[in-house]
């Protein structure tokens, strides 16, 4: 699928170093900032009480957020399902109270504020609950992963499978940086945009790698350097890159600026990891090709020589 040709091959490998210095500057700041800072957990991983209430007339999302604010029992989350007349409140656990007296305190305090509030269900969730959650999360996250290595060192050389694993590495770990930095909620739905995103990373660099050792493969290309064939492959992809990421990311913005408070993270999430997948795939994951000594002998063995037979 092409928009338009780039004529002129782009030496993206002469900014290799440039590019891969900048990636680990970047890696670097995300780690510190998971490690001072750390993830800010949504209930479904650390334990709570999750209500849903129901007005009739409507309400004020940041009035009554302001309101249950009062209860001083930490960071109190509030958001619209879908209108403002449906309301779902997520509550931290706090000792010496159970979640039956907490969401009376809430629906009390609520029903001052409005009293046309009614409550539609109440949900606790242990500390066990959320255990569990985090742990089935991280195994997703592995096997996904371990999946990913297998298929690439099945179908491509080991440079490739290593280049494609660190780049993907480098997506997962900035954008769980991204929401240590600014403190935005990790909930499952968080979790399922950056499984999301390593598919589309993986996607992206399977594309591109595809690209170079079709591109070793050529006669045209057998008098070019390693480097050139990589910027050749790279710049014939272009075109592709730019339509499915820039159709793929104005859908995510537009679930980014109109979906509101629920699909925040999820398309957050998606947002940052589509723009550093591309920057990954072409600027992470092929310079490292070279770094790893990719060569022209890796892609296409020379043929045997068949030995003479001596009369």
């Amino acid at each position: 699928m092409e928009l338009f040709r780039i004529k002129r091959d782009i030496p993206f490998m002469s900014y290799g170093k440039l590019t891969t210095f900048i990636s680990l500057v970047t890696f670097i700041a995300a780690v510190f900032f998971l490690v001072t800072k750390g993830l800010n957990f949504s209930v479904e991983f650390t334990g709570g009480t999750v209500m849903e209430v129901q007005y009739q007339q409507g309400t004020d999302v940041n009035k009554t957020r302001e309101k249950l604010d009062t209860l001083k029992i930490g960071d109190v989350q509030v958001q619209a399902l879908g209108s403002n007349k449906h309301i779902m409140i997520r509550l931290p656990n706090k000792e010496g109270i159970s979640s039956a007296q907490l969401s009376n305190q809430v629906m009390d305090l609520l029903k001052q504020q409005q009293p046309d509030v009614t409550l539609r269900q109440v949900e606790f969730i242990g500390p066990q609950v959320g255990e569990e959650l985090v742990t089935n999360g991280l195994l997703a996250l592995g096997v996904v992963v371990a999946g990913i290595i297998i298929y690439l060192s099945m179908r491509f050389e080991w440079r490739f499978a290593v280049s494609a694993i660190i780049a993907n590495m480098h997506d997962i770990v900035i954008i769980l940086g991204c929401f240590a930095f600014f403190q935005w909620e990790f909930s499952l739905t968080v979790l399922a945009g950056i499984l999301a995103v390593l598919g589309y990373s993986v996607n992206e660099s399977v594309v591109v790698f595809d690209r170079i050792r079709e591109n070793f493969r050529k006669p045209s290309m057998r008098g070019h350097s390693v480097p050139q064939v990589i910027d050749n492959a790279i710049t014939s992809t272009m075109s592709r890159t730019i339509i499915t990421h820039g159709s793929t990311e104005a859908m995510v913005l537009s679930m980014l600026i109109f979906g509101g408070a629920a699909l925040h993270g999820f398309s957050m999430a998606l947002t940052i990891g589509i723009v550093f997948g591309i920057y990954s795939s072409v600027l992470v994951a092929s310079p490292l090709l070279l770094m790893f000594g990719l060569n022209r002998e890796n892609i296409s063995k020379p043929p045997k020589k068949k030995e003479e037979v001596v009369v």
